[in-house]
């Protein structure tokens, strides 16, 4: 708790305004809280974390999963395609099977021609009387025959060729199958899991609300362990760093809105002593904080000693009931798990005490 200026005669006033310490929104982005202990707090801090992140997780799941169903379509043309393919390459190897048997058969035939007419040839040289007529005839059957088997020969080439290529089109064709079938199943699995993701998220509200049942017990573990290490600086302004995140954001987005604050966070125990004679409680340590001239609560009870409690300013003045800045708080806050003390407009803690 601390002070609204109209209150407070000038130099409490003014001590009350060096405490807030305002700032103007200039600093980088805390990380969630890191803070092992205690465990509550940390839980309390993932969370928020989760409910403020929830709609941009959402939206990156949407993207995801709309990019998947792109790629589900690309992939299911390529393995449709892939498979005509591939049935278009096993009939060419069919084909080349059998083109590739008749032509070695051919080959094979004409070979033996050939040896048949060269004997033919051989016995008409070696008859006597040697018949000239007959031996040109064997000679011309020899390079028929000679010229068939070469050209067989080729061919058996040509198609034994055509069959090592039909061969290697169908592995080729395969191989496109398979990898198509493997990016199709990735995919799926990709935009199943992107799906299914997006339907589990909480809502925000569910993830806020889960924090604000945790808030009380986050006070309670921090008041036997809280240390100055425990807290951060967020634009100026120090506050336990199990509530940096969702102060910075609750900063930014009223910044969007046209809603400038900042805010008074952490104190000492020694600085809520001064504060309390400052406010002119009638006892330091058994006064109730409403007996002070502004309601002061005792050294050792306040959310500031812990960092779990901010006094907003908004332009460099205390909050009222009036100001835009209270009624986007009160509208907005809850949202980053903020809740307002009712007595004072400008005090908002994690448990609005």
């Amino acid at each position: 708790m601390t002070t609204r200026q109209r209150t407070l005669p000038s130099s409490a006033a003014a001590a009350i305004i060096a405490l807030a310490a305002t700032v103007s929104v200039t600093a980088g982005a805390p990380a969630p809280a890191e803070a092992a202990v205690p465990g509550v707090a940390s839980s309390w801090s993932s969370l928020m974390h989760r409910s403020l992140t929830r709609d941009t997780q959402a939206a990156a799941l949407r993207r995801t999963y709309a990019t998947e169903q792109a790629a589900i379509r690309t992939w299911t043309t390529e393995a449709a395609a892939a498979a005509k393919a591939g049935e278009s390459a096993r009939t060419r190897l069919t084909a080349a099977v059998a083109a590739d048997a008749n032509a070695r058969s051919q080959h094979v035939t004409a070979s033996k021609a050939l040896a048949t007419a060269k004997v033919a040839l051989s016995t008409a040289t070696k008859r006597k009387p040697r018949s000239k007529a007959a031996v040109t005839r064997a000679s011309r059957a020899v390079s028929t025959a000679t010229l068939a088997a070469n050209t067989r020969r080729l061919q058996a080439q040509k198609h034994a060729a055509a069959l090592v290529t039909a061969r290697t089109g169908v592995k080729l064709t395969a191989a496109r199958v398979t990898k198509a079938n493997a990016a199709l199943a990735q995919h799926t699995a990709a935009a199943t899991r992107a799906r299914t993701t997006y339907l589990a998220l909480p809502t925000a509200a569910a993830l806020a609300g889960q924090a604000a049942t945790l808030s009380r017990d986050v006070v309670t573990q921090f008041r036997s362990v809280f240390k100055t290490t425990d807290t951060t600086r967020v634009y100026g302004v120090t506050v336990n760093k199990t509530i940096a995140f969702s102060f910075k954001r609750m900063v930014d987005d009223a910044g969007a809105a046209g809603i400038r604050i900042s805010a008074g966070g952490f104190r000492t125990t020694q600085r809520q002593i001064e504060l309390r004679k400052i406010n002119g409680c009638p006892d330091v340590w058994t006064a109730p904080a409403s007996s002070c001239r502004v309601p002061t609560a005792i050294p050792g009870r306040s959310l500031h000693e812990l960092g779990l409690a901010v006094d907003v300013t908004s332009g460099g003045r205390t909050l009222t009931r009036s100001s835009k800045a209270f009624k986007w708080m009160t509208t907005h806050a809850r949202k980053y798990g903020f809740v307002n003390l009712p007595s004072e407009a400008w005090h908002w803690s994690i448990t609005g005490g």
